[in-house]
């Protein structure tokens, strides 16, 4: 199909990404069922990428290891290669830059490129992904499927309609016959919680929510909802920026409880839970925060807001930690609480950090950056499969007050 004149963006995503870096390495996994997991050796744990033929038999990500040996016998085990993973993403990300300079990394296996007005180097759009995807897998024995269209949310959602090796095209006048039909849950950026809340105001398609009540949406999501409609109608003006900078200057979550509490320990547990929301909501954002708030509100519906400065950080256990330190510092177990709340901001750009001695320490930096994939990987698993498929030990032992 010939266009006129407009943006071009593409989303290159790689296929099974972890397990096609083990079979690029060790060919006799090919043609196999075989998935990257957690404790192969002792036959615990989670898988954490099945490839292709693994899957046909009905193996998923965050499987347990004995469930998936229980559907495919011969499912072959393999640990996660250190190294190996950030190696292929570097190889691959150098291949895109050959035809644009202007390249935005989503995570380790994902990318956006801005390609307008390449046309007249490299061809039409479709020719063009072909050869990235051609290159990838000849070079580095990887898969890739890629999205085209005119921004990046809609190039997101087409890189999702076809894989393995999909090519998609979605542009603005594909909407109403590729994207509309979708349900809800297929949408870029809507979880698990935001699925049941506009399930619940008769929002089941992508479709229906293009055409949702603005009224209905600022009643149940204030401008989030608005901004949503505005997706589901591809309407997105974000540019492809190689070094973006979140314009979130702050995040937070609150909530009243079922009940009043007064026992601190029920508070760190709520605290926990909207921490953990808090969390994932900065690092999908890319937002690291300098301050750390808390909001108490009291039976009497006096409410005092207190903070912290820490290191920037989007770390779930550096916004509870903090988060803790500060309710302990201000619980009154006289006084019955109503709400809780926790967030992060960036009251000031310029604002100098306070280092603590444990950033000096050179073993932090790798320890920061195992926890930062740790977490994002929780993200990941949470968003396609649901919040409750990974929780933290202290959230399934004890239910908040406020369930």
């Amino acid at each position: 199909m010939v266009r006129s004149a407009g943006k071009v963006i593409f989303l290159v995503d790689m296929n099974a990404f972890f397990i096609t870096c083990e079979m690029s390495v060790n060919p006799e996994l090919k043609g196999r069922p075989a998935a990257v997991a957690g404790d192969p050796k002792n036959r615990s744990g989670i898988i954490l990428a099945a490839n292709y033929d693994a899957r046909a038999y009905g193996v998923k990500t965050t499987m347990l290891i004995h469930e998936a040996l229980s559907i495919c016998p011969g499912l072959i085990l393999v640990p996660p290669t250190r190294g190996l993973y950030e190696k292929k993403s570097r190889e691959f990300m150098q291949i895109l830059s050959r035809y644009s300079p202007v390249i935005q990394k989503n995570s380790i296996d994902e990318a956006w490129l801005d390609l307008t007005g390449c046309e007249r180097l490299f061809g039409e759009p479709v020719h063009t992904a072909q050869r990235i995807m051609d290159e990838i897998r000849y070079e580095l024995d990887l898969w890739c499927s890629i999205g085209i269209s005119e921004n990046k949310f809609l190039a997101k959602m087409a890189s999702e309609m076809k894989k393995p090796l999909g090519i998609t095209e979605l542009w603005k006048e594909d909407i109403p016959a590729k994207m509309w039909p979708l349900k809800i849950r297929q949408m870029y950026g809507i979880g698990q919680k935001t699925e049941e809340k506009l399930k619940r105001i008769g929002v089941l398609t992508i479709g229906d929510l293009a055409q949702c009540d603005d009224r209905m949406l600022n009643e149940h999501f204030g401008k989030y909802g608005q901004e949503l409609k505005r997706l589901a109608n591809g309407i997105d003006d974000s540019s492809v920026d190689p070094e973006p900078k979140s314009a979130t200057r702050s995040i937070s979550r609150s909530t009243t409880l079922a009940k009043d509490i007064t026992d601190i320990e029920d508070a760190r547990t709520v605290l926990l839970s909207l921490a953990e929301e808090v969390g994932e909501e900065a690092r999908r954002s890319d937002f690291r925060g300098k301050s750390v708030s808390i909001v108490i509100r009291y039976s009497d519906f006096t409410t005092i807001t207190r903070q912290k400065t820490i290191v920037p950080s989007f770390l779930t256990k550096d916004i509870y930690r903090t988060g803790v330190e500060l309710l302990s510092e201000n619980w009154d177990r006289r006084r019955p609480v109503r709400l809780l709340g926790i967030g992060i901001s960036n009251i000031d750009e310029e604002m100098p950090v306070q280092l603590s001695i444990f950033d000096i320490n050179e073993e932090l930096p790798d320890t920061v950056k195992k926890e930062e994939k740790l977490e994002r990987a929780i993200d990941s698993i949470r968003s396609r499969f649901g919040s409750d498929m990974v929780k933290r030990a202290a959230l399934v032992e004890k239910k908040t007050p406020d369930a």
